[in-house]
């Protein structure tokens, strides 16, 4: 079997970065950007940051902000109207995962109209054409979407999040900018972070793991656990700690999937809303004492990234006891809860468990799971 690696065509890096992206457009010729952003980063002030460049640049744009913290199917629907009806050539997708998987799924259906039935993506949709060309800007330290093919589409009319994984839908540009980060409020930096931090133990412990992919995830890993503190702080060098590290376990996880922490997230995100960083970040610890026998040594590699001393002289038990507590004094550190108590209802985790069992992240698991598994570690957090 051959391992497959998808990643940007070019990225940045570094404060300033966004600077790039006039000089991008203007060397391809495109016309008019399309700029996806959702209305909390307009309002505050971080989509004019990009916005600026464009104009400074004497560069066309048009807006679309209609775009919901989990993005629902009318969310993309009326994005590829509205992409339709603007003329733009290209795209330009400015926040974290709402924005991104807006962005995504538009640019996929413009370019494939036969999967305009939003639905008809979830899973490895077969589609033919690329996505419109798009920029990826970042400006929370966690998702990864900018270098990723996957995004997540919320249905609200069955209550359930569906996971889309697609080649043809990753950015060719990525722009990770600092600065386009400083804005974060503490709650958001520290559950983007932790989503961050998810994305690269499940990336390094999924059944498809493979020797490239642990080294983007373990270096991911200790990015993430020496800058994450800080960046909650608003450290500058935090903060760009972070901005490569969730980069970093993008490459990986992007490639190989993820596991049951991601499917039992994303459930909670389609009932309850519940924020999807907040949500991995509880589930976590949880999940990873559950996998913790079909971990074979990782869990040694992992402490040891995020910073426990003496590992080599560990035995296997003190260093999966050790990793999973790293990763909870971690979370508690940055203000995460400890449990679903105020989130989940008991009544719902029939339908929770069965929604994380269908969900594309779960055949990835490394131990093998089933719904009665799923609904004993939802009940096991409230």
């Amino acid at each position: 079997m051959a391992n497959r690696i998808v990643l940007n065509e070019i990225s940045y890096h570094g404060s300033g970065a966004i600077q790039e992206i006039a000089n991008e457009v203007i060397a391809r010729g495109f016309r008019k950007a399309f700029v996806c952003s959702d209305p909390d980063l307009i309002g505050f002030g971080v989509t004019g940051k990009v916005l600026k460049v464009l104009e400074d640049h004497g560069l066309a744009y048009e807006v679309y902000s209609n775009i919901k913290p989990n993005p629902t199917i009318e969310n993309v629907q009326t994005g590829v109207k509205a992409f339709q009806a603007s003329q733009a050539d290209y795209i330009i997708a400015i926040g974290g995962g709402s924005s991104m998987d807006t962005a995504k799924a538009v640019g996929i259906i413009a370019n494939n109209p036969e999967f305009a039935d939003v639905r008809s993506l979830e899973g490895t949709a077969p589609t033919k054409q690329r996505a419109v060309f798009t920029i990826a800007v970042p400006t929370t330290a966690g998702t990864a979407a900018e270098v990723t093919i996957n995004y997540v589409i919320t249905d609200p009319e069955k209550n359930r999040k569906f996971v889309c994984v697609d080649p043809h839908d990753i950015p060719q540009i990525a722009v990770i900018d600092p600065d386009m980060m400083s804005t974060m409020p503490k709650g958001l930096t520290a559950a983007t972070g932790m989503d961050a931090l998810t994305h690269a133990i499940e990336g390094f412990i999924t059944k498809a793991a493979w020797e490239m992919t642990d080294m983007f995830h373990l270096k991911a890993i200790e990015i993430i656990s020496r800058s994450l503190r800080k960046a909650v702080q608003n450290d500058p060098e935090g903060r760009e700690g972070m901005a490569l590290g969730q980069y970093v376990a993008g490459m990986g996880f992007s490639n190989v999937g993820l596991g049951a922490v991601h499917a039992m997230a994303h459930p909670l995100g389609a009932v309850y809303d519940t924020p999807h960083g907040v949500a991995n970040a509880i589930l976590l610890p949880t999940v990873m004492e559950y996998n913790a026998p079909a971990s074979g040594d990782k869990y040694k590699y992992i402490a040891a990234a995020m910073g426990v001393p003496g590992t080599e002289e560990m035995t296997q038990d003190e260093y999966r006891k050790a990793a999973v507590d790293a990763v909870r004094q971690l979370a508690r550190d940055v203000g995460i809860p400890e449990d679903l108590k105020d989130i989940v209802k008991a009544e719902d985790i029939p339908f929770l468990a069965e929604s994380a069992f269908a969900d594309a992240c779960c055949p990835g698991n490394p131990r093998d799971t089933s719904v009665e598994d799923l609904a004993a570690l939802y009940r096991s957090l409230i």
